[in-house]
């Protein structure tokens, strides 16, 4: 009854009715046939044949088999009575009762046959509503009746007093008929086909003009028709009202519905929506890299179209709220954005990654959205880029929204302007392309009405890869402002017939997306489009279809296509991951058998345990080792400054009075000035040196991972870099170093034989590697030329001639300068020509330092010899008769004691403070590290990592998969 009202008929019904209408003008002149905008119906209904094609085309289909008992044909039961009589004559129902018999029973195998070959059509039952939605159907047309006034003449009134008394017929417990299923909300697509001699959907007006078409209409006929198309235009916009009120009402009581099962939900889990469980699905997908070799192929509502073309708005239209940031022709649309449509008792929006909601009611809180959406869109876009690749996930709910996950893309440009990147127009396309090329993905394709049609892109763009049309929608936006341009409608009628463009598709709507004012709400916008459409001269000109029209009617076709597709493909999307998890299951028993499916996050945070544990195990570290390692370290970098710049220029005064003011001078510089730095560094470095043995004492280990090694490596480097030493800890260092530098007393003899013993391993370390150095230069000795077959170099042979004549010249006074006068040069030159070497003063010079310093070297070895006995006429102030000068010692007694007390210092501050520090700012790091996604991909790599993260993507969709199909099946979208 709806669609008789409606207006909206299939093929087959409109066919019956235009062949019953021809039969009637033929055989009963007297029956006038009335050719009206929609509705063909004679007066008289005594005609079986008629009646039962009306039937046909009326749903809910009623039986009609006491009404052709009752007016049966007479030319059937003639033709029964000449089958008898033949049957009498040849005597042959002997024959015919067996043929019957045995072809009875070949027919029900044939039967069977074919019935068990037919496909699965149970999913058909959704779209058959149960006897008591029928009922109440019924009753709410009986109830709308009361509610429209008929006019008081004219054939309308006639025609729907008819229906209106066909109502009651419909008997209490009737079932509904099969026949038909594909005439249901399917007939919000109007798919055109160019081998018909109209549109695939058919109309009673069609019928009309079809039956009247063999008749020349009269001037009192054009006036009745003008004049009953404008009362049933009037009639149909009273019924589209109604329709829209009772639609508010089942809104509300939604919500009150929706409302009162939240409070009851208080004290039970959460369950998710069928729509946001299929969210999920895709969230995940998304995340995936593009390395990722799983194919995504479950279906979305991808929205493309022209820049400013008004898809934004149409997405918002269907949303019912102004939820994406807009500009004055610019372009707005950076990245792609998923909206998550579902109905829900309050009109909010979420981010999929945030819990704040946004209340769509309020414009703060709506300004507040479209502000955080365009800063995601430029944070998103790379430095050079003008667009993004990667999703913005935004779910909405509200009553009354149609379920559905749709993807708004950048609008497709023509020119590349000021600002933007030279590629943006291919990245665009390129962009809209790779979610197109999704086999079950719906491409809405929104095109601009207000302009010309060959300056459209993108339909050019939609029938490349949709060439059939078989999941395209097409929209045309801004149809008032067309109207308002006087645009041809001829022009529009072929648009919204798919004639105009090359591009095909399943439906074609014409849409208002408001006036042009951005400030505009989704409710006046609604008013607004409602109001064009009442008056457009288009839909009176039946340019416009009913079905054809608002952004109601297309968010209902958007989201039958869209489960269509999600029930027709799940499954195989299903069984899809489901083989490849078992491929990667087998491949990970094959490689890694002994080894647990640890992902990269499970990995990241096991090393994350065993670097903690080593960086716990500093703590655990006893003093005593401390001290020792800062004791080498410190030596090691303060030998050199202490034997260059401290007791070789003191050792060349000539007597001890000048020998411990030059020391006394330069300690105090050193300690005022470079020494606690530099006993801060050797602090430092000692701690880390500890924490990188103990990060590389696990490599020693069997049961070592290699896979950690980069990690623990970028970890102990970044954690290197951000420690530093607490700035107080420099001026403690300065005041104690002064102090012990400046205290000359040795209180006992051990300290006096242990600071001959430092002075002892310090001199023959350095005594070492003079000779070495030495060595280096002349070359190998005899021995060792024989022994390994090796020869000098003529500079080598230079070199033992000079350091001949140097040697000669040392032993020739006991105590020589560290350098040597030009006079001592040129007599070095000299003899060695005479020997005919060649060399420069600058030669003799390289040769004599090495060879002075050893000189030194031994005489103050043997210096520390005579001076190991030396601690009484120490005691006594050296003013015996001894001769001896044991000033050396007391300087490395001084020495040794502050390396001594700055490593206790250090290893206090170390085992105190430092340590902790340490171990915090290693957490840091590893916090930071755990965040960034792309460190983890560089530090975690190899196939074992890759396979185990594909393992558990595979999973996690799979399992939802699985969740959201058991859903599906449950419940009736």
């Amino acid at each position: 009854m709806i669609r008789v009202v409606s207006g909206s008929f299939g093929p087959y019904c409109s066919r019956s009715l235009r062949q019953a209408a021809i039969r009637h003008s033929k055989t009963k002149p007297d029956v006038v046939a009335i050719r009206s905008p929609s509705l063909h119906y004679p007066h008289h209904l005594s005609h079986q044949t008629t009646i039962a094609r009306m039937y046909v085309c009326i749903r809910p289909k009623v039986l009609l088999a006491e009404y052709m008992y009752k007016h049966g044909n007479a030319r059937g039961m003639s033709s029964m009575t000449k089958a008898k009589s033949l049957l009498k004559v040849f005597r042959i129902r002997y024959i015919v009762i067996g043929s019957a018999i045995a072809g009875g029973i070949s027919l029900k195998t044939t039967y069977q046959s074919w019935k068990d070959n037919l496909p699965d059509l149970s999913w058909m039952g959704n779209y058959v509503p149960d006897n008591e939605s029928v009922r109440s159907i019924v009753g709410e047309l009986k109830r709308l009746s009361g509610y429209v006034k008929l006019p008081e003449k004219g054939w309308l009134k006639d025609t729907i007093k008819d229906f209106k008394e066909m109502i009651p017929t419909v008997s209490e417990g009737f079932l509904l008929d099969n026949q038909g299923l594909s005439e249901g909300r399917d007939s919000y697509l109007v798919k055109s086909d160019d081998d018909s001699q109209g549109t695939s959907v058919t109309t009673l007006k069609a019928t009309s003009d079809s039956v009247g078409s063999s008749a020349k209409p009269t001037a009192t006929e054009k006036e009745r028709l003008e004049k009953s198309k404008e009362e049933f235009l009037e009639a149909q916009l009273r019924y589209q009202r109604e329709i829209e009120r009772l639609e508010k009402e089942n809104k509300a009581l939604k919500k009150s519905l929706l409302l009162r099962g939240d409070k009851n939900a208080v004290h039970r889990k959460e369950k998710k929506s069928l729509i946001d469980m299929y969210s999920e699905v895709l969230d995940d997908l998304a995340d995936n890299d593009d390395s990722y070799r799983m194919t995504d192929h479950l279906p979305r509502v991808v929205v493309v179209g022209d820049q400013s073309a008004g898809k934004t708005s149409v997405l918002e239209m269907i949303a019912q709220a102004r939820i994406f940031p807009r500009g004055h022709g610019e372009m707005m649309t950076r990245s792609p954005v998923k909206v998550t449509l579902s109905e829900g008792p309050h009109h909010v929006a979420q981010f999929k990654d945030s819990n704040r909601e946004f209340d769509l009611t309020k414009e703060t809180e709506l300004k507040a959205l479209r502000s955080e959406i365009e800063l995601r869109m430029k944070n998103s876009v790379q430095q050079g880029k003008t667009i993004s690749t990667e999703v913005i996930s935004l779910s909405v709910r509200g009553p009354g929204i149609q379920r559905m996950v749709l993807v708004d893309l950048p609008g497709i440009i023509s020119t590349v302007t000021t600002g933007m990147a030279t590629d943006t127009k291919d990245s665009i396309q390129k962009l809209s392309k790779m979610y197109m090329n999704n086999p079950n993905a719906i491409i809405l394709c929104i095109q601009d009405g207000a302009i010309d049609a060959e300056r459209s892109i993108v339909t050019d763009l939609v029938s490349e890869i949709d060439p059939s049309g078989k999941r395209t929608i097409f929209v045309l936006t801004k149809v008032d402002l067309a109207e308002k341009n006087s645009a041809n409608p001829n022009r529009m009628q072929q648009i919204l017939q798919g004639k105009l463009f090359p591009m095909k598709a399943l439906g074609y709507f014409a849409v208002v997306t408001g006036k042009g004012n951005t400030n505009d709400s989704i409710e006046t916008i609604k008013k607004y489009e409602e109001q064009f459409f009442r008056t457009s001269q288009l839909f009176r000109s039946s340019t416009f279809k009913p079905n054809q029209m608002n952004t109601q009617n297309l968010s209902f076709a958007v989201s039958d296509c869209f489960w269509k597709m999600v029930r027709e493909s799940v499954e195989q999307q299903a069984d899809t991951y489901k083989a490849s998890r078992f491929n990667l299951e087998t491949e990970w028993k094959n490689n890694f058998p002994r080894l647990r499916e640890l992902d990269r996050d499970e990995l990241f945070e096991r090393a994350k345990g065993e670097l903690l544990d080593e960086v716990l195990n500093l703590s655990e570290i006893e003093p005593k080792h401390w001290e020792e390692a800062l004791t080498k370290v410190f030596w090691e970098r303060v030998s050199g400054y202490v034997f260059e710049h401290l007791y070789l220029p003191a050792a060349q005064m000539p007597d001890p009075g000048a020998f411990n003011t030059t020391v006394d001078i330069k300690l105090k510089q050193w300690a005022d000035q470079k020494l606690p730095s530099k006993s801060v560094e050797v602090g430092w470095e000692t701690l880390l040196e500890e924490f990188s043995r103990l990060v590389d004492k696990d490599k020693q280990k069997r049961d070592h991972d290699n896979l950690f090694d980069d990690l623990k490596s970028a970890v102990k480097q970044e954690s290197i870099n951000r420690h530093k030493w607490q700035d107080s800890a420099a001026d403690g260092l300065r005041v104690m170093q002064l102090n012990t530098l400046e205290d000359r007393s040795v209180h006992d003899k051990a300290q006096w034989d242990s600071a001959v013993k430092f002075m002892e391993s310090t001199l023959q370390q350095r005594l070492k590697e003079t000779e070495d150095r030495i060595q280096e230069l002349v070359g190998p000795g005899t021995g060792e030329r024989w022994m390994y077959w090796k020869s000098l170099t003529k500079q080598q042979e230079n070199r033992r001639h000079t350091k001949d004549e140097l040697e000669r010249l040392l032993q020739s006074g006991t105590k020589h300068k560290p350098t040597l006068s030009p006079d001592e040069v040129t007599t070095v030159k000299k003899n060695l020509e005479t020997k005919s070497v060649e060399v420069d003063q600058e030669f003799i010079r390289e040769t004599w330092h090495p060879l002075y310093r050893k000189h030194f070297l031994e005489r103050s070895m043997k210096l520390a010899q005579q001076c190991s006995k030396g601690f009484y006429h120490y005691q006594r102030g050296f003013k015996d008769d001894s001769g001896m000068e044991c000033h050396d010692v007391v300087l490395f007694w001084r020495i040794q004691r502050m390396v001594q007390l700055t490593s206790n210092v250090l290893r206090q501050q170390i085992m105190n403070t430092e340590a902790r520090r340490l171990e915090k700012e290693v957490k840091e790091v590893l916090e930071d590290f755990a965040d960034d996604k792309e460190m983890k991909t560089k530090l975690l790599t190899g196939r074992r990592v890759e396979l185990a993260e594909e393992l558990k993507r595979v999973r996690q969709i799979q399992e939802k998969l699985e969740a959201f199909i058991e859903a599906l099946q449950k419940e009736k979208v």
